[in-house]
């Protein structure tokens, strides 16, 4: 099932539209892509071993709206308490640099 918006628009395609009517809307998404990638990375592994916001929050010595923060994928978080999360979701972190998609450019 997908998530409609209030129109019944999916949100998918209510967020591509706003985006191509709004440069700002567009710079705000991309903006906030590598904290959703993150947040979906943390709800998955979560959700893998079965335990709530709560029991993440608990394991890693922070508040339940902490992990909610972070898992709303709108908020930045720090190397360290991505750290705490993985060792308390008996993962390793691995952060990494990879190259940009490079355009091709007409000869």
């Amino acid at each position: 099932m997908t998530k409609s918006g209030p129109i019944g628009q999916t949100a998918v395609a209510t967020r591509r539209r706003r985006a191509a009517d709004s440069d700002a809307y567009k710079a705000e998404q991309a903006r906030l892509a590598q904290f959703e990638q993150i947040a979906r990375s943390v709800i998955v592994l979560r959700a893998k071993l079965g335990i709530s916001q709560q029991e993440l929050a608990s394991r890693i010595g922070t508040s339940h709206s902490a992990i909610s923060r972070l898992e709303s994928g709108r908020h930045k978080t720090s190397v360290a308490t991505l750290q705490r999360i993985a060792e308390a979701l008996d993962t390793r972190l691995v952060v990494s640099f990879e190259p940009l998609p490079r355009t091709r450019v007409s000869a």
